[in-house]
């Protein structure tokens, strides 16, 4: 089957496009790309970071369902350390709602911020370096699909509206332990190849050989996170990409900013130590013209047994961004027509 592309939007925030902007970029790229043919539109949670405005998914997703007709539109995730199982539960199944069959949760087990604001975040203070995330899971799925055990407490709980169920499930993981996780729940599993370090194929298979089948699903499903540049030529794509080049530096130091121009990224005065740095994260980026983007992105599916690649673009201009995610979509051959109709 053809190779499925995805989007995964984290409303980028530059020198030139505040925060208000980004989040209305977002609806207009979303707009966009569901006519290009991509599968599904899924949007981040993080806080407090200058180059990031996605903070709400869930009120982000009904603007972008509301926006699109074709996509599946979801959550990359809900930060699930970040909010009571019930709120969540209830925001899902009122999305589910109100766009049957188009909604998708994925939840993620790190906070999408620093120590501080996962702090200001948190419903418990009393032991912020618990990890009760299983916990909060079990709690989740059990408000989703009204299944607690006739003893539980909260089984006189009503999670609202009462008559349709959790949308489908992702667990969203940069190293074995979503794998495993996703595996043994039978759910979907997301690897976020595109700042994890730990090895993206090693966390494919440990998801495919431990899959069991479950209500959710009967065979395993998985989904690469990918950081892409697509631009006519490959020259055209590398002065793009020294804006993502700079702004995983700026990650690295611990530096928080705007997404810089290409041009201002490319006047920095790096250092030979700032360089080395960059192409070492470079090799986490597919950036090229449609045909040097596709036959990587073939070759890093096929080397992880990705059924799906999900597309992050962190592009200075929002026009350029767009024109990123077009080309992709005709090197790959999507259902461009379809998608229209």
């Amino acid at each position: 089957m053809p190779l499925a592309l995805s989007v995964l939007d984290l409303s980028p925030v530059t020198t030139a496009t505040p925060p208000s902007q980004a989040l209305r970029n977002s609806i207009d790229l979303a707009a966009h790309v569901d006519k290009l043919g991509y599968t599904r539109y899924w949007l981040a949670e993080h806080h407090n970071l200058a180059s990031v405005a996605a903070s709400s998914p869930a009120i982000m997703i009904g603007q972008v369902a509301a926006a699109t007709r074709r996509m599946r539109i979801g959550s990359g995730g809900v930060m699930l350390p970040n909010h009571a199982p019930l709120t969540v539960a209830e925001n899902f199944r009122t999305l589910e709602a109100l766009f049957p069959g188009r909604i998708d949760l994925g939840i993620g087990r790190a906070p999408g911020t620093d120590q501080l604001t996962a702090a200001a975040l948190r419903r418990r203070m009393d032991k912020p370096e618990d990890d009760d995330f299983i916990e909060r899971l079990h709690e989740l799925i059990a408000f989703g699909t009204d299944a607690f055990p006739e003893t539980h407490p909260f089984r006189r709980v009503a999670a609202m509206p009462t008559d349709v169920v959790l949308p489908p499930v992702w667990i969203l993981g940069s190293s074995s332990y979503g794998a495993h996780l996703a595996a043994a729940m039978g759910l979907g599993y997301s690897f976020a190849h595109h700042f994890a370090s730990f090895p993206a194929a090693e966390a494919m298979r440990i998801y495919r050989d431990s899959f069991r089948p479950s209500a959710w699903m009967d065979r395993p499903y998985a989904i690469l996170g990918v950081s892409v540049v697509v631009a006519e030529t490959d020259e055209a794509a590398e002065y793009l990409a020294a804006t993502v080049d700079l702004a995983w530096l700026r990650i690295m130091r611990g530096e928080r900013a705007p997404l810089a121009s290409p041009e201002a990224a490319l006047a920095i005065p790096y250092t030979e130590a700032d360089r080395a740095q960059m192409r070492r994260t470079r090799d986490r980026h597919a950036v090229g013209s449609p045909g040097t983007v596709r036959a990587r992105l073939e070759e890093l599916a096929h080397a992880c047994q990705a059924d799906e690649l999900i597309i992050t673009t962190t592009i200075f201009d929002h026009e350029a961004r767009k024109r990123s995610y077009a080309l992709l979509a005709e090197a790959f051959g999507l259902d461009q027509a379809g998608a229209a109709g």
